[in-house]
C-alpha cells in the first residue's frame, strides 16, 4: 500500500480510536515507569474481556540468576497425561506489563489450545535494562522444560509464544533453545506482532507512528528504557542464523508501527525454509489481544491465531507419527 493511501480501519477499531485519541490523556512517553504500568493494567477494564474459568490457575516461581522468577499455570484440566506446555511472554515494550495485564488472555489461549499455559513475568526496564528480559525468559523456559514438580506435567515439548515484546522474547527464546538445547524441544513458536529489529526505515514505522495506540514516541521511549545493544541478536533476532527454527505461527496487525518488523522476520523464515503460517489481521491495532471487549472483532482475530497454532500443532504430530511408522 502506499504511503500516503487512506489505510482500511475496522468499525470496531475505529470506534475505541476515536475514543482513545479524544481523551486528552498525557501520552505514555510522559509517565514515569511505576504510573506507565498502572495505566496499562487499568486499560485492560476498560478493554479485555473476562477471564475465562480453568480447573487451574496457579502461581509459582522459577529460579533465575537474580532470584524468584515468577509464573502463573493455566490448565484447563486439572491433571493430564505428558504432553506439550505453551509458555507465554507478555508485551509491553519491555517496560509494562505483568502477569496480571495478561491473564485474561492467558485464560483464554489455555481454552482454545487445551493445553497448559505458563506465563512469565520477567524483569523491566529501565529498573532492570538489557539482558534481564532475555535471561530471565531462558531461565524459565529451561526449568519449565524439565517439568518440575512444582508444575505438575510432564513436559514434551515447548511452544513459546508472546505479544510485542513478548513476541520477541518467544523468538529470542527459541533460538536460545534451538542454539543449547533444553530438557524438551521448542516444537512450535507463536510470536504476535513481534519487534524482530533495530531498523528505523520501516513504512509501517511512519504510516502509523500516531493516532493508533501504540506511537513512535512511545516506541522511542521504551527503546531507552529497554537499552539494548544495536545488532545483538538477543535484542533483535533477525539477525540471527534462521536455519533450525522451529514451526512458526507469526502473527502482524495491519495498522501496527511494528507491522513490518514482523513481515522482514516471516521473510527471513521463509528464505530460510521453516515452515511458516503467516497471518496478518487488516484493518486492526497493535495489542487486540488484549482489546476484545473494546473491540469485538478482536476475539474472532485471536480466533484464527489459535486455529492456527492447533493446525499447526497437527501438522507437526502428524510428521512425528509419520516418522515413528517408517
Amino acid at each position: 500500500m502506499p504511503q500516503d493511501a487512506t489505510p482500511f480501519v475496522r468499525p470496531d477499531v475505529r470506534a475505541f480510536l476515536n475514543f482513545l485519541n479524544s481523551a486528552g490523556g498525557p501520552p505514555m512517553s510522559a509517565l514515569t515507569p511505576e504510573l506507565a504500568r498502572q495505566t496499562y493494567l487499568a486499560m485492560g477494564s476498560v478493554g479485555e474481556r473476562e477471564p475465562l474459568p480453568l480447573a487451574v490457575i496457579r502461581d509459582l516461581a522459577a529460579p533465575g540468576a537474580a532470584g524468584p522468577i515468577p509464573l502463573r499455570l493455566y490448565d484447563p484440566r486439572e491433571t493430564r497425561d505428558a504432553g506439550p506446555v505453551v509458555v507465554f511472554f507478555h508485551g509491553g515494550g519491555f517496560v509494562i506489563g505483568d502477569l496480571d495485564t495478561h491473564h485474561a488472555i492467558c485464560t483464554e489461549i489455555a481454552a482454545a489450545l487445551d493445553l497448559p499455559v505458563i506465563a512469565v513475568d520477567y524483569r523491566l526496564a529501565p529498573e532492570h535494562p538489557f539482558p534481564a528480559a532475555p535471561d530471565d525468559c531462558e531461565a524459565a523456559t529451561r526449568w519449565i522444560a524439565t517439568g518440575p514438580a512444582e508444575l505438575g506435567r510432564t513436559v514434551t515439548g515447548l511452544i513459546l509464544t508472546g505479544d510485542s515484546a513478548g513476541g520477541n522474547l518467544a523468538i529470542v527464546t527459541t533460538q536460545a533453545l534451538m542454539a543449547k538445547p533444553a530438557a524438551a524441544p521448542v516444537i512450535l513458536q507463536a510470536p504476535i506482532y513481534p519487534l524482530s529489529d533495530d531498523k528505523p526505515d520501516h513504512a509501517s514505522f511512519q504510516q502509523f507512528a500516531d493516532g493508533y495506540l501504540l506511537t513512535a514516541d512511545t516506541m522511542t521511549w521504551f527503546a531507552d528504557a529497554y537499552a539494548a545493544v544495536p545488532g545483538d541478536v538477543r535484542a533483535y533476532p533477525i539477525y540471527n542464523d534462521h536455519a533450525h527454527t522451529p514451526p512458526t505461527v507469526l502473527v502482524t496487525a495491519g495498522l501496527d508501527p511494528i507491522r513490518d518488523s514482523g513481515r522482514v522476520y516471516g521473510a527471513e523464515l521463509i528464505k530460510a525454509g521453516v515452515p511458516v503460517t503467516f497471518i496478518e489481521v487488516p484493518g486492526i491495532i497493535h495489542g487486540f489481544i488484549q482489546l476484545r471487549k473494546a473491540m469485538p472483532s478482536a476475539q474472532d482475530a485471536c480466533s484464527t491465531v489459535f486455529a492456527a497454532i492447533r493446525h499447526a500443532l497437527s501438522a507437526i504430530d502428524a510428521g512425528a507419527n509419520t516418522q515413528k511408522d517408517r
